[in-house]
């Protein structure tokens, strides 16, 4: 069936998502677990883990382990030996099934083709593919990049990976400057661009492709740090803008930004468009992430059930 992410990041609290965003879902990814530069996994929040597992299979969703790299380089560490891989390897099996995940999901930004580390990347997928699919017991997704521009990160992903993994969450976001204003994040363009990449240009299996968008806004052209802002957030801060629904809103005067800016995001309508691209396209869409949505009928995880007919 068609593929509906959402990623549930380890310090949100989980009384403030609703049962009804777990509901929307087919697919939770609990973000993250981070990866040493020796392959050993460290569980963020242990805690919180059974409690959105037991969330998520309640409301009849798969829930994966989403795993990105504690420090810089740790990816390329561990992946460059074959004894870095196979104890990471060890170490997310014995994790998958101590909490009792239903795949996993590999967040490494990015692999390249100019350091050597696209070749590595290929051989731990290969052989984390062997791990999981063994009796096709669990799955293996990842999060790659929109393929918007050309080089060495998006030449990195062999088209052999397209037969080892699952599902491809395309990040069709924070394509912004710092220093050019008025320039969205995440327009439907950049999704048509990413979809014509990896699809039509490339030749990722359709079943496999799932198109991202963003629950969250982000400033173009100003170079101070947090101006990205949450969906709900906007909605609530974010002036007519917000309100309106709009894919802009201006953000009122603060001490930081004395006039005032304005906040690029996706509202339904947007998402609505890119959930219908989607279905024509691809297999599904994938929501960065589920605090960051609006709790009522104003909810982007919402808009795209609707547009699909999702029940929740």
């Amino acid at each position: 069936g068609f593929y509906v992410v959402g990623y549930f990041p380890s310090y949100r609290n989980l009384s403030e998502v609703p049962d009804v965003k777990f509901k929307m879902c087919n697919v939770v990814n609990y973000a993250f677990f981070s990866v040493n530069s020796t392959g050993t996994l460290t569980v963020n929040n242990p805690l919180l883990v059974p409690q959105v597992v037991t969330k998520a299979k309640a409301n009849n969703a798969k829930i994966f382990v989403s795993i990105n790299e504690a420090a810089t380089n740790n990816f390329k560490n561990m992946a460059a030996t074959a004894g870095g891989r196979n104890n990471f390897i060890k170490d997310v099996m014995a994790n998958v099934r101590l909490y009792n995940f239903d795949g996993v999901d590999i967040d490494w930004e990015f692999p390249r083709t100019d350091d050597g580390t696209d070749v590595t990347f290929t051989a731990l997928i290969k052989e984390l593919s062997d791990s999981l699919h063994r009796d096709a017991k669990y799955y293996l997704t990842m999060a790659i990049t929109a393929g918007k521009y050309a080089g060495a990160v998006r030449d990195a992903i062999k088209a052999e990976v397209f037969g080892y993994a699952d599902m491809f969450n395309i990040m069709s976001y924070d394509d912004f400057s710092s220093t050019v204003p008025y320039r969205h994040h995440s327009n439907y363009n950049l999704s048509v661009t990413s979809l014509d990449y990896w699809v039509t240009t490339r030749g990722m299996p359709k079943e496999k492709a799932v198109l991202g968008f963003p629950a969250y806004g982000r400033a173009s052209g100003i170079t101070q740090t947090g101006t990205t802002m949450s969906y709900r957030t906007i909605l609530t801060d974010g002036g007519n803008g917000g309100r309106s629904q709009s894919d802009s809103a201006v953000i009122t005067s603060n001490s930081a930004f004395p006039g005032g800016y304005t906040i690029y995001y996706n509202g339904q309508p947007t998402v609505k468009l890119k959930t219908m691209l989607a279905k024509q396209r691809a297999n599904g869409v994938m929501m960065w992430e589920k605090w960051h949505d609006a709790p009522d009928a104003n909810s982007l995880l919402k808009a795209a059930c609707d547009t699909i007919g999702r029940t929740y």
